[in-house]
């Protein structure tokens, strides 16, 4: 990317769009893939929130401000807000903590709760599923033609995964949200003749999303479940008061 900075002289103020990078990726590096070129453009970005999932190097990888879904510009620090490293910098989407439930919960709060457990523990949806990684970037909020997929992830034949989350209850119109970024994935980040499937994975599975996808051979659903177990503490008389 810097690379690519200088070859284009690139200055301070200068809007860069995002067809511009690509076009001289597909010049320079042609086997970069897009999906992989945009996670770049946002682990390079300061203020894009979704960086923390790419391991941004704080000074090395401050290159952007992101102005919109599609355009950048050099990074000031004489003038732009300092950048976003950790998570807890980011704009927060979550409601403020309310009171102590009085029933054990029965599905994660907030559906980056559900996505970051996923994300490390995708075995639990099947054996071999992992995360997907190229160049540095992984599959948690992998961008995908101006969205982001929740998780991207490779099974155990190869084959891509786009795992698509609802934290409570799954309709009939997450399939088409679906269906959109596999085909996406297909067409700009699978490899010749690497295979697309999709998963989605709710509290609970609507009838109608299990209509809808009743035909979808490459689709599959999961319906999670949260649970508490609770171990008992014994007091050692025998042990000597610190």
């Amino acid at each position: 990317m810097r690379d690519m900075v200088a070859d284009l002289g690139l200055k301070k103020a200068d809007i860069l769009a995002k067809e511009r990078v690509i076009s001289w990726f597909a010049q320079k590096y042609p086997r970069v893939k897009e999906g992989t070129i945009s996670a770049h453009l946002i682990r390079l970005s300061t203020n894009a929130t979704s960086r923390v999932h790419y391991s941004a190097k704080p000074g090395d990888d401050d290159l952007f401000f992101q102005l919109d879904g599609g355009h950048f510009r050099l990074y000031d620090p004489a003038t732009d807000p300092v950048p976003i490293h950790e998570k807890s910098q980011g704009a927060s989407s979550q409601a403020p903590e309310v009171a102590e439930e009085k029933e054990p919960p029965t599905e994660f709060a907030y559906e980056t709760d559900l996505r970051d457990f996923l994300a490390k523990n995708l075995s639990v949806l099947e054996p071999g599923l992992h995360l997907y990684q190229d160049e540095g970037i992984t599959g948690v909020e992998f961008p995908a033609g101006g969205r982001f997929i929740d998780i991207l992830a490779v099974d155990a034949q190869d084959k891509l995964v786009v795992v698509e989350l609802k934290v409570s209850r799954g309709y009939d119109r997450v399939v088409g949200q679906l269906l959109r970024y596999m085909a996406w994935v297909a067409t700009h980040q699978a490899e010749t003749g690497q295979n697309v499937r999709g998963i989605i994975v709710a509290r609970e599975i609507s009838e109608d999303l299990l209509l809808a996808c009743s035909t979808l051979p490459n689709v599959e659903l999961f319906e999670y479940q949260l649970s508490v177990t609770l171990r008992r503490v014994h007091f050692d008389a025998a042990k000597p008061n610190t």
